[in-house]
């Protein structure tokens, strides 16, 4: 379904409740089914997490998890040390494109039986659960967090825990202190000095957990489109945001920081955060993404709806998300007037002085292309294609925006 969403101006001073944090709900969902144990509070509503939440509890032969990367990843560590059970792991077109092989060897090395079913280093995959026997596995940290998470949320049920060696430069790192927080909540010991990590095994039947309640934080990322609406705003406008909190585990928190620059702060209230545009701030912009590269495509959508020259890098990830994350934003900020050029892990945009009206945005099966240029309506009309996209993360988003005052239509 494409919408078009007509130049609009949002109303000021409304509550948005945000669905909670995907990233911390599918962190939760792996540990809540190896440890069964306790319950969780403000789960994402997101597809993704309804894959993944689907996955842990399947007796199927087949799991599909359609475009699901964060579900493929961690399923296929939690798979392959379910005893006695073979299963098929699967997704979409697109899924099938999406390399996982640094994953499969780290876990072939620990002792897992995964064979690939079509094309060597990527899904779907043949997984034959069983005991992992190995402790001890060097992993390329500069492809994917990921990889790094679904070892370390099945390290503490394996026999002698994990001592992961990560090489290269290691990308997202709040995400695997994300993970590595949750075990710690859960009362796992962890330990990550240098590059080196290590996981205390965890018996359930003699160590305690330390929780009876996860209550999830609301998502980051989803914010970052508020933050983008509000940049694009008169000075006084507010939103506020529910619920979130100062010391966030999530990556995507450097929104305060970032936003700031585009004349957006935050206020941290009880529950919640308010958003105000608070003045114009034209001066070109540089980042270094490499901790929360999905903000990308928010950033430079709002930078060019500014007129705002920037430089992202830290982006190499954006290679293997959903589509090609860097050529899609090269592809439809060029059609909306930009002048961009992108490499293998950096975005550059200059000075855009006009931006065309009633443009097709190509989504590219990619939720955050869609949520990204939605903010554009504040400058011009704007037609979003495939619009339903939104619902891997954030089913509401179309609704929320028309809370706010967007004029949104069916074509």
């Amino acid at each position: 379904m494409d919408l078009k969403l007509s130049k609009s101006v949002i109303h000021s001073g409304r509550m948005m409740t945000i669905t909670g944090s995907k990233s911390e709900s599918n962190r939760i969902l792996i540990l809540q089914a190896l440890f069964n144990d306790f319950l969780i509070d403000n789960l994402s509503n997101s597809d993704d997490t309804l894959v993944l939440q689907k996955g842990v509890s399947s007796n199927e032969k087949c799991i599909d998890v359609h475009h699901a990367g964060t579900a493929m990843r961690f399923l296929t560590a939690y798979l392959s040390i379910q005893e006695n059970k073979t299963c098929v792991l699967t997704g979409s077109s697109r899924m099938k494109e999406r390399p996982i092989g640094v994953l499969v060897e780290a876990l072939r090395t620990l002792g897992a039986k995964i064979t690939y079913k079509e094309k060597d280093g990527f899904p779907p995959l043949l997984i034959k659960g069983g005991v992992l026997s190995k402790s001890s596995v060097d992993l390329d940290a500069g492809v994917s967090s990921q990889y790094i998470s679904a070892l370390l949320l099945i390290a503490p049920v394996l026999k002698n825990g994990l001592q992961l060696t990560l090489k290269g430069e290691i990308t997202s790192v709040p995400y695997i202190n994300m993970t590595l927080s949750l075990l710690n909540d859960l009362g796992v010991a962890t330990k990550f000095v240098n590059d080196v990590i290590k996981v205390k095994p965890f018996k359930v039947a003699t160590d305690a957990i330390n929780k009876n309640m996860f209550v999830v934080e609301s998502d980051w990322s989803s914010a970052s489109y508020f933050y983008s609406l509000i940049a694009l705003s008169d000075i006084g406008t507010t939103v506020e945001l529910s619920s979130y909190k100062e010391n966030s585990l999530q990556g995507d928190a450097s929104l305060v920081d970032i936003y700031k620059e585009f004349g957006v702060t935050t206020k941290f209230k009880t529950n919640s955060i308010q958003l105000t545009k608070t003045t114009h701030d034209l001066g070109k912009k540089l980042f270094n993404l490499n901790d929360s590269p999905d903000i990308a495509q928010t950033i430079a959508v709002t930078s060019f709806a500014m007129g705002v020259p920037c430089d992202l890098f830290g982006l190499h990830t954006l290679k293997i998300k959903e589509t090609d994350r860097l050529e899609a934003l090269k592809n439809e900020l060029t059609k909306l007037g930009a002048e961009i050029s992108v490499t293998n892990d950096s975005l550059h945009l200059k000075k855009t002085t006009s931006i065309k009206s009633a443009v097709h945005i190509e989504t590219y099966q990619d939720h955050r292309m869609a949520m990204a240029f939605a903010p554009l309506t504040l400058k011009t009309d704007v037609i979003i294609k495939d619009s339903e996209v939104v619902s891997k993360s954030y089913p509401e988003f179309w609704n929320d925006l028309k809370i706010l005052g967007i004029q949104i239509n069916k074509i």
